[in-house]
């Protein structure tokens, strides 16, 4: 598997220290992300999942941990909108040049506004898309809240 992807790139151009992970990725799976955790033996809550949306219409990346369910109430109101809704997959892969599975909040074709749950700030590392289906980057989050150009807000919904 190539260590050279847009995501690792834009990570080196900024000079962040950054580890790869490779696994065995299963397209099957119910949970791309719960399958990547435990494939790479991590807490789900440190696997982040990329999730394209969008806020009044209006284009957004939202990355939240594996195990967690993405609120749209509270990911419209991070984006200062009213409402939001799941990008179609067609769309966020043509948008970040990454196909799903395999997208990553750094590196996309066009750069959109981003949002890291900020639950991911109790990490000293975690782990986020590489740019392809099986690559994971293993991150500071705050040099993945840099890179991605991302402001840390609350984007789960609530655990029962």
């Amino acid at each position: 598997m190539p260590n050279s992807t847009p995501a690792t790139m834009a990570l080196r151009k900024f000079g962040l220290a950054f580890r790869l992970h490779t696994y065995v990725y299963d397209s099957s799976a119910e949970s791309i992300g719960l399958q990547a955790a435990e494939a790479l033996g991590v807490e789900p809550n440190r696997m982040l999942k990329t999730l394209m949306a969008e806020v009044d219409g209006r284009a957004v990346c939202a990355v939240v941990p594996s195990d967690c369910e993405l609120s749209m109430k509270k990911l419209a109101a991070a984006m200062d909108g009213k409402s939001a809704k799941m990008m179609k997959p067609a769309d966020a892969e043509r948008l970040t040049g990454y196909h799903v599975g395999g997208i990553s909040p750094f590196g996309q074709k066009k750069r959109v506004p981003t949002a890291i749950d900020a639950s991911a700030l109790t990490h000293i590392t975690i782990f986020v898309n590489g740019g392809q289906r099986g690559l994971q980057i293993e991150i500071d989050p705050n040099d993945a809240a840099l890179a991605a150009g991302a402001t840390m807000k609350a984007l789960t919904a609530t655990r029962d």
